[in-house]
């Protein structure tokens, strides 16, 4: 794996662990689905994690537990449910087809955002973002951590070119500023914590009016 456009090893060991907050495990889950050999590896760890505890000594079941799973068995009807699909976008990777969407909201000229109603931890929450091409984000840095996947498009940073699948990780200590370079506007899927910090005499004055 390229660390620098896949999660960390200790990220990924902790979403295999069950371990990683909600919002962050939900952009991890859609760079996993395009990323298909990042999958792979992420399944054989909770594998290995399975096997463990199978040789851990098991603990006996409360009173009446193989009686309530046996009377849920004898009401199920065995009718498999399609459930009806929860937002407009059938193109985003399964893991976000999951989640409800809210409406998409202006941020800045060709920036939009809406959010993923999925669960939030804290400040930290799940949003969508598109950008059109050519446009780039204020310089900023980050109140907590910020996870983006590139769902389609492309941008860059200063150092960095990110595709689709591709992860990136920051926070407080990464100075940056997207820029789409694309010929199609860049969709991501950002878990973010906190409000994002514009850098700059400029930023610190259109600071009140950013809000993702």
């Amino acid at each position: 794996m390229n660390p620098a456009r896949n999660p960390s090893e200790e990220r990924l060991l902790a979403y295999a662990a069950g371990t990683l907050s909600p919002p962050e495990a939900v952009v991890v889950a859609a760079h996993l689905a395009l990323r298909p050999a990042n999958d792979a590896w992420v399944r054989r760890l909770q594998s290995v994690g399975g096997e463990l505890l199978e040789t851990t000594r098991p603990l006996a079941l409360s009173d009446g537990a193989l009686a309530r799973a046996m009377a849920r068995i004898e009401t199920d009807a065995g009718e498999v449910r399609i459930p009806p699909p929860l937002n407009d976008m059938p193109e985003l990777p399964e893991p976000l087809r999951r989640y409800a969407l809210g409406p998409w909201r202006w941020i800045g000229p060709g920036m939009r955002a809406r959010d993923v109603h999925a669960p939030r931890d804290g400040d930290c929450r799940v949003i969508l973002l598109k950008i059109d091409p050519g446009r780039e984000t204020p310089r900023h840095t980050h109140g907590g951590v910020e996870l983006t996947c590139v769902l389609s498009g492309a941008y860059a940073t200063e150092t960095e070119r990110f595709d689709v699948g591709d992860l990136e990780e920051a926070d407080e200590d990464v100075l940056h500023r997207p820029r789409v370079i694309s010929d199609e506007p860049c969709v991501c899927v950002v878990a973010l914590d906190g409000e994002i910090q514009l850098d700059g005499w400029l930023g610190r004055l259109m600071q009140p009016f950013v809000r993702l």
